[in-house]
């Protein structure tokens, strides 16, 4: 029997951010290496994201064991993106003003809910 012997792009795909989605889904490229290295199979994260193809997860999976160090250095400035975008939120977003912000809103929204109770007539 003659089957043919292909050669198949790994089902990756990069965003205009820079984010490396598997199979056409929202599921990263490091959702799947990180539960890979946390000892999951390939059946168990297809199954905890059914968006992906078993198919795909294998091909990933074998991707980066072909491309560790590629993937590893990608994942690692992704690292470094997340915590300088955190640092530049935080000081732009100090979380003590956040804090404040949401708790005022929210005695200003308890305010006319109470308002609101009050004014409407019993109805027993």
């Amino acid at each position: 029997m003659i089957f043919p012997i292909i050669t198949e792009r790994p089902p990756l795909e990069m965003n205009n951010d820079g984010v490396v989605r598997v199979g056409g889904t929202r599921v990263t490229l490091d959702t799947i290496v990180v539960a890979f290295n946390e000892g999951s199979t390939a059946e168990e994260i297809a199954y905890q994201y059914p968006s992906l193809h078993l198919a795909d997860v294998y091909a990933v999976i074998g991707y980066y064991l072909r491309h560790r160090d590629e993937i590893e250095t990608y994942m690692h400035q992704r690292q470094q993106q997340a915590q300088e975008t955190r640092k530049q939120n935080e000081s732009r977003f100090s979380p003590s003003d956040v804090r404040e912000r949401l708790q005022a809103r929210r005695k200003s929204t308890r305010k006319g809910v109470d308002g609101i109770r009050k004014k409407q007539p019993s109805t027993f």
